[in-house]
């Protein structure tokens, strides 16, 4: 893994691929490995996500995305007799979805290329979805996509008839299906993302009240994610979030004293800075983000962050460099590989039921 080349492409062992919850690997949710990275030493710490508090100091802000995961896998037959897996990715006014339609596979689904405008999807218990135009529409209506935005006619409200025929979303990597709960973290109060906002998955309630003992505070921010869909990685879509006045001035505060703000998650990431301004003060503010935080868009309100580990090609892996670069780094880049390298030699795993990721810098 070349040092400028770690946003491009790493090899990623099939054995890194966290393939169960840790709970099936005999761990507690916070007993995940956990790297930290010292940015302003460049020194790297191996640790157990259990010690979170040791890392961090009184006063600094832990920002977490309290959006609930949903049951966003269905089973569909389209009008032609295929058989096909429908993925809730983002709730629309009006009762309309952006979806991703998939083949069925041996184990999870693949992506699908060739729907088309006017597909009629027939789901279970008399649901049905209907293809009306390729998501975002760049060129033409009936061009190929991934994404399609949908009409969406359930028998009861979407709430429930998730709970009943939906099932979460997994990928390749996964073996075998999970309950639901699996899929939740600690903080999720307001169902609404397709994919889990993992990087909060292990904390437990007894590591937030330690954190919280130890005077760290806890920052809630929402924002509902969608389908990642990590064979074809793109650029993040528009995705609604809120951020509180009470989230908004913790963090001016926090910044103002010298703490540090850290987010948990790049979902967490993505709603803070979309409403921090140019001079690094947040505001509170609900709606759409389009943000796409890069090399051409740095961090204003962020200065640490809790990660997983991001597979090869992966858009989040942009958000995590500008994390090292915040945290003060002049150059980011080679702090990332080792740290990435690092995390491959050490054996840490990846993906949403895998090993995490701390990067801060110096302790005020």
């Amino acid at each position: 893994m070349a040092a400028t080349g770690v946003i491009d492409a790493f090899a990623l062992p099939t054995r890194l691929e966290a393939a169960e919850p840790p709970e099936a690997r005999g761990l507690p949710r916070d007993g995940v490995r956990l790297l930290v990275s010292h940015v302003d030493t460049g020194a790297i710490d191996h640790s157990r996500f259990s010690q979170l508090p040791r890392w961090l100091s009184p006063g600094d802000v832990l920002v977490v995305n309290t959006s609930g995961t949903l049951n966003a896998a269905l089973s569909a037959t389209a009008s032609d007799g295929g058989r096909f897996d429908v993925h809730l990715s983002t709730r629309l006014p009006g009762n309309f979805w952006v979806i991703e339609m998939r083949r069925p596979g041996p184990g999870a689904s693949a992506p699908f290329h060739d729907a088309r405008v006017g597909t009629v999807c027939e789901l279970e218990g008399g649901g049905r979805a209907t293809l009306l135009a390729p998501y975002p529409l760049v060129s033409r209506l009936h061009a190929p996509s991934r994404l399609w935005i949908a009409a969406l006619e359930l028998p009861q409200p979407v709430l429930s008839y998730l709970e009943r025929f939906g099932r979460p979303i997994r990928y390749g990597y996964v073996a075998g299906s999970w309950p639901a709960s699996m899929y939740q973290t600690v903080f999720a109060t307001e169902p609404g993302s397709a994919e889990m906002p993992s990087a909060a998955r292990p904390f437990s309630p007894e590591l937030v009240t330690r954190l919280v003992s130890s005077g760290i505070e806890i920052a809630p921010v929402l924002l509902h994610t969608g389908v990642s869909s990590l064979e074809d990685p793109e650029p993040p879509y528009e995705e609604f979030f809120r951020v509180s006045m009470e989230t908004a001035e913790r963090v001016n505060a926090a910044r103002q004293r010298g703490r540090r703000v850290v987010a948990v998650g790049t979902t967490a990431v993505r709603a803070l800075e979309t409403v921090t301004d140019s001079r690094g003060v947040t505001s509170a503010g609900e709606g759409w983000t389009g943000l796409v935080v890069g090399a051409e868009r740095s961090l204003r309100a962020v200065n640490g962050l809790i990660s997983g580990f991001h597979a090869p090609h992966a858009t989040h892996l942009a958000i995590v460099a500008q994390a090292i670069a915040a945290a003060g780094s002049d150059d980011p880049l080679p702090q990332l590989d080792r740290a990435y390298r690092e995390a491959q030699e050490a054996g840490y795993l990846w993906h949403e039921f895998g090993d995490s990721h701390l990067i801060v810098g110096r302790r005020t």
